[in-house]
């Protein structure tokens, strides 16, 4: 089991910039990859970033250059530096974790950007 707890949402006006971090705790050891994902009502969760266990990274097309994932293993924390942030980048942003075939979410935090 995975637990995974995100924080660092907020109200930004555009072209700003925040941090999300992911803490993860539990049966961290066999986690396979980290991503972010994001969603708005209506529409279906989309891949914003992910960061395989071996350091490889893919980032969606609408964020490429904009957004980095990284990850702090002494603090079993993943991070989401988001710059230049767009009023489309508004949403839900949920951390997840892949384990063999078993996926485990964060509860989200909500990122809102103005124009």
């Amino acid at each position: 089991q995975v637990q995974l707890v995100e924080s660092g949402g907020g109200l930004v006006q555009a072209q700003g910039s925040l941090r999300l971090s992911c803490a993860a705790s539990g049966d961290i050891f066999s986690i396979d990859y980290m991503a972010w994902y994001r969603q708005v009502p209506g529409k279906r969760r989309e891949l914003v970033a992910v960061r395989m266990s071996g350091g490889s990274t893919k980032y969606g097309d609408s964020v490429k250059g904009r957004f980095t994932i990284s990850r702090d293993n002494a603090e079993n924390t993943v991070y989401l530096q988001m710059n230049d942030l767009k009023p489309e980048d508004t949403g839900v942003y949920y951390c997840n974790a892949r384990e063999g075939f078993q996926d485990y979410w964060g509860p989200g935090t909500q990122v809102t950007v103005s124009s």
